[in-house]
């Protein structure tokens, strides 16, 4: 880290801290003056994500809560944005438009594979969100989003071994007429607008909402045929949302709602780490990305409170179509054909140079989702010692997918992907480097209770408990070197073997308050992702061949036991909070997607043990009704502490070339030898750091109001600092390292007095700082790594008007 980064990483220690300190000598804030507001009060913020309503500084577990205000601050669209500002979280971009969301180290490290559950699980409105490639859709008519932090044991249970985000969207009133516009215009041709209205219609009432964005690409490719710029990271999308609530006594309602996205655009920029232009903006690549990504999702809540409980049922039903192509080889084809991976061997005294593959391009990556849920919980409505939640969940989901990958030293490099029918025959079948069809479904429910007594007005114990019932079935084919049918269609999925997990999860907790705004708490939770198919195994070869190591058909469940010690403190009248934990996980089977020695045997191996343990700090400050400084910072670590021999897809490769196998053809015409040869090139993961954990994170803001001429001026400075941190469990030096990055944003925002009028500013990124995002090793075809950035800056100005 260099001086600057070692600044900034003392300055946002010393602004969290900087509560306490302050706490210590202001004592109680004096009262405000007639008229005026107080400042914000954070211990009044509600989260809903444990499924009971609770205040942010009541809850007994690590939570952060993002308001809809800080996302427009941020210009934040999109969960991406929430890097740096949240402790602990991580959420990477990865090929084909996924995003992979890790709190604590803790998420997906399977990229590409929709049918593996990830270690967040993603809710809007408390219902479960099953794809990855769903979480890019927009941040549609937002109240706020909640993320917890570590395990849900309980209310959650599997798929959230790492935690939840919950994003809570603005719902009907049957109180007021209201709405508001927005439109704001930007660089790279950015447009955007937004509009939301509430109708109130006696014991009905309707919300109805828009989002549009529009934006020219932070990137270009610059060998796509037919132009000499190909903008890529580009924004093209819509969403709306609609919601009908029926509320007909103070203690029912029934609420409907839709919230639909459609994203139409050239992909992300994925610049291969061995692009000779310096320019981390512009992509020597040949192949024309795109991206379409469409969502719905359907839900109803039914709400009945009696003096016994509030009973709900949440229904949803949801629909994901993905369509994603992209350069794999993410170069020219000059350029690719002499990379060592492309196939590219140097001469020597006896063998000439041999000249590899000239392109690697996937078509489409083409994914179908249908799922939906059913819940219903019960929450105790009575006063007392004792309140408790119980509830019973079935979830429901098929993912269809279709791949098809070229990589060749000739034949048409842009060629359009193949039909599924497309016959077993045809002359087109051996170009197709890797195709898969496939169709996983999955049956899962879980039953759950969770209590609390309080022993005293300060003493509180909690325990949960909950029982996760998972099944797999599905059908799946794929092809890798040319087909071996002799009729019907080229790819015919078959049944592939079912998979059935139990498990049992929880939590206990004690929490002490020694005084009203003062609290310690401890808590032990277990987390647990299930298991599941490998669609794309190469059926239990690796054991045929005598191998102790390979892919097979089914990989093992995921688990985590977590403690955690915590603190939640507010001093001075809620002017200043400051909220700490420490936590250690032993984590056991990590699911990775690994390589196998046999080619195209790619498939979900599991590292048998890690532990993770840190410290996170979040802190604010409002020492009157114009300042106020806020910071979080998170210190973890975490490392593999088990033996695995696990196999790197760039490592294999190389092995495989280096014992004189080039290519698929040379592959299988020696395929125990050149087996043996990439099987040789596993290395033990013990000791490894546990992927996408920076060392250290945080963000601080400063924050001024006041009054200037007619009206209100807002202003706030933030600086956000993402550490460096290991992408893959391999932590292959040349390629796992993705670096740090320190980003600066600004916001002004002026209201006239008396008026439902706002004009606002706001400039991210405003040193321009090329930072990683990511960077992503493709775990297939020619196994390239690239890096994906952070925006560059974006200003954009907006005017709003609120009813």
């Amino acid at each position: 880290m260099n001086a600057r980064r070692f600044v900034f990483a003392a300055g946002v220690s010393l602004a969290t801290l900087t509560p306490s300190l302050a706490a210590a000598q202001q004592g109680p804030s004096p009262a405000p003056a007639d008229g005026a507001d107080t400042p914000e009060q954070r211990s009044d913020i509600i989260v809903t994500a444990s499924k009971r309503d609770t205040t942010l500084q009541d809850a007994t577990l690590s939570v952060t809560a993002i308001s809809a205000d800080t996302l427009k601050e941020a210009n934040i669209t999109e969960i991406t944005g929430l890097n740096g500002i949240v402790p602990g979280l991580v959420v990477a971009r990865s090929g084909g438009g996924e995003r992979l969301i890790s709190i604590r180290g803790i998420g997906s490290e399977t990229p590409a594979n929709a049918n593996t559950q990830p270690g967040v699980s993603y809710h809007v409105d408390g219902v479960y969100i099953f794809n990855s490639v769903a979480a890019n859709a927009a941040f549609i008519d937002i109240g706020q989003i909640e993320i917890l932090r570590g395990p849900q044991g309980t209310t959650f249970g599997q798929g959230s071994t790492g935690g939840t985000i919950n994003v809570v969207t603005n719902q009907p009133s049957t109180a007021d007429f209201s709405g508001a516009l927005s439109a704001g215009v930007g660089n790279y041709g950015l447009t955007k607008g937004d509009a939301s209205i509430n109708i109130p219609l006696g014991q009905f009432a309707v919300r109805g909402a828009v989002q549009y964005l529009k934006r020219d690409g932070y990137a270009v490719a610059t060998g796509v045929p037919g132009t000499t710029e190909y903008d890529l990271d580009d924004q093209n999308e819509i969403g709306w949302k609609l919601a009908g609530l029926w509320q007909p006594t103070a203690n029912f309602s029934i609420l409907l709602n839709t919230i639909q996205y459609e994203s139409d655009t050239n992909g992300p920029a994925q610049k291969n780490i061995l692009d000779p232009d310096p320019d981390p903006r512009r992509l020597t690549q040949d192949y024309p990305a795109r991206s379409i990504i469409d969502t719905e999702l359907y839900y109803g809540v039914a709400r009945l409170e009696t003096d016994f409980a509030v009973i709900k049922s949440i229904t949803s039903f949801q629909k994901l179509y993905s369509r994603q192509a992209w350069d794999a080889d993410g170069l020219t084809a000059d350029l690719f054909q002499r990379n060592l991976l492309g196939g590219y061997r140097p001469p020597s005294a006896t063998t000439p140079e041999r000249l590899g593959a000239r392109y690697d391009h996937v078509p489409l990556w083409q994914q179908n989702t249908e799922s939906w849920t059913q819940e219903i919980n019960l929450a105790s409505n009575q006063d007392g010692p004792f309140s408790w939640i119980a509830g019973g969940v079935y979830l429901w989901s098929k993912n269809s997918q279709y791949i098809v990958e070229y990589r060749s030293t000739g034949g048409d490099p842009y060629a359009p992907p193949l039909p599924v029918d497309t016959p077993f025959n045809s002359p087109l079948v051996p170009a197709i480097t890797y195709a898969e069809l496939s169709e996983i479904t999955r049956n899962a429910y879980a039953g759950y209770v969770e209590a609390s007594y309080s022993l005293t007005d300060a003493l509180n114990l909690t325990a949960g408990i909950r029982y996760n019932h998972d099944e797999y079935t599905g059908v799946s084919d794929t092809i890798g070197g040319g087909p071996t049918l002799t009729s019907g269609a080229y790819l015919q999925p078959t049944q592939s073997p079912g998979l059935t997990t139990g498990k049992w999860t929880g939590k206990a907790a004690i929490d002490y308050k020694w005084t009203p705004d003062n609290m310690v708490y401890f808590s032990f939770t277990r987390g647990f992702k299930p298991g599941g198919l490998n669609a794309s195994a190469s059926n239990a070869a690796p054991q045929l061949l005598g191998f102790a190591n390979g892919i097979r058909p089914t990989y093992a469940p995921e688990s985590v036991d977590s403690f955690e010690l915590g603190s939640k403190n507010s001093f001075g009248g809620d002017t200043v909070t400051l909220n700490l934990s420490a936590f250690y996980y032993d984590y056991k089977n990590l699911q990775f997607l690994e390589e196998d020695a046999i080619l195209f045997g790619e498939g979900i191996s599991n590292a048998p043990s890690a532990e993770i343990y840190g410290i996170e700090i979040e802190g604010a400050w409002r020492p009157d009704d114009h300042w106020s400084l806020e910071g979080t910072a998170s210190f973890t670590r975490g490392k593999f502490n088990a033996d695995y021999l696990a196999l790197d897809p760039a490592e294999a490769a190389l092995a495989q070339y280096a014992a004189g196998y080039f290519g698929v053809g040379e592959f299988f015409a020696n395929f125990f030898p050149a087996s043996l040869a990439r099987d040789s090139a596993r290395e033990n993961i013990n000791g490894n750091n546990v992927p996408k954990i920076p060392k250290f994170q945080g963000s601080t803001t400063l924050g001024y109001v006041d009054t200037l001429g007619a009206g209100v001026l807002t202003s706030k400075a933030t600086l956000i600092y993402r550490g460096e941190y290991q992408y893959r469990l391999y932590n292959n030096s040349a390629v796992d390292i993705t670096p740090d990055y320190l980003q600066a944003n600004l916001f002004v925002q002026y209201q006239p007095n008396n008026s439902n009028l706002s004009f606002s500013l706001s400039v991210t990124n405003l040193f321009d700082e090329a930072g990683i995002n990511s960077r992503f090793s493709d775990p297939y075809g020619s196994a390239q790594t690239s890096d994906t950035f952070i925006p560059p800056r974006q200003v954009l100005g907006s005017i709003g008007y609120r009813f």
